[in-house]
């Protein structure tokens, strides 16, 4: 069964403005590239960098558990490490995550964005090594249906936006859910290989518009009452690396 990458995406911090790319190198057994590098812990979450360890996403600053996170506008430079932030009503930021300065400088300016949703404090925490902030312990790359989503849409009879998922792939040209029945099998990802690990159980992040910050759809009750189920998408673990772009082949071997 043949499809295309419609759209690649990172979240070079958890919970922060997609970005999208054109192309991306996949490794074999890595997450996918600067994706979840940073985390915001919003109080003391226990993470350990000397002993890394997946964490439950609602220790961080996460749209399932703080709307007003989607305000904030994040870019990432790869190459420099400066993370800009802007958000309306407040003067932007720009600071380099690698280094101190720069994140007790966009933990003040998130402080003042969120308020008294945020518990507090807020800490930039970096993954060591290969580590990464991934809601999965073994799924590092996610990949959603487009026409899943579609079919959610109809149904809903309102608009979904796709980014609500924040997969990493997004493909068209499978019928809606078939995706639901892939654990197991193997994937051509363009240049690289993969198995399909899982679904993917959706929480209340799905629930906030990534546009206007607010919970205006139930997605999760949704899913349950129209489908049975509360997945949209899967997980993908990479078994050979290679180069992916947009319009590449998705093809289940």
């Amino acid at each position: 069964m043949q499809a295309q990458v419609a759209a690649l995406y990172r979240h070079p911090v958890k919970g922060f403005t997609p970005e999208r790319l054109s192309q991306v190198e996949l490794a074999a057994g890595a997450c996918f590239p600067c994706d979840r590098l940073y985390a915001v812990e919003d109080g003391p979450s226990g993470f350990d960098p000397a002993a890394p360890d997946h964490v439950s996403k609602m220790k961080f600053t996460v749209l399932a558990k703080i709307p007003r996170v989607a305000r904030a506008r994040t870019a990432y430079d790869e190459a420099s490490g400066v993370l800009t932030a802007r958000a309306e009503g407040q003067a932007d930021f720009a600071g380099d995550l690698r280094a101190d300065p720069g994140r007790r400088g966009f933990e003040a300016w998130l402080a003042a964005l969120l308020g008294e949703e945020a518990r507090g404090p807020l800490r930039v925490i970096a993954g060591p090594g290969a580590h990464r902030f991934m809601d999965s312990r073994s799924g590092f790359v996610s990949v959603v249906n487009l026409a899943s989503v579609r079919d959610l849409q109809d149904r809903l009879g309102r608009p979904v936006d796709p980014l609500r998922f924040r997969a990493n792939l997004y493909v068209e040209g499978w019928p809606a859910w078939v995706e639901n029945d892939w654990t197991g099998r193997a994937m051509r990802v363009g240049e690289a290989r993969a198995e399909v690990l899982k679904p993917i159980v959706r929480c209340a992040a799905t629930h906030v518009d990534p546009t206007t910050a607010e919970r205006d759809i139930e997605v999760v009750k949704a899913l349950f009452d129209l489908y049975g189920h509360m997945h949209c998408g899967v997980y993908l673990k990479v078994e050979q690396g290679g180069a992916v772009r947009e319009g590449d082949g998705v093809e289940l071997a």
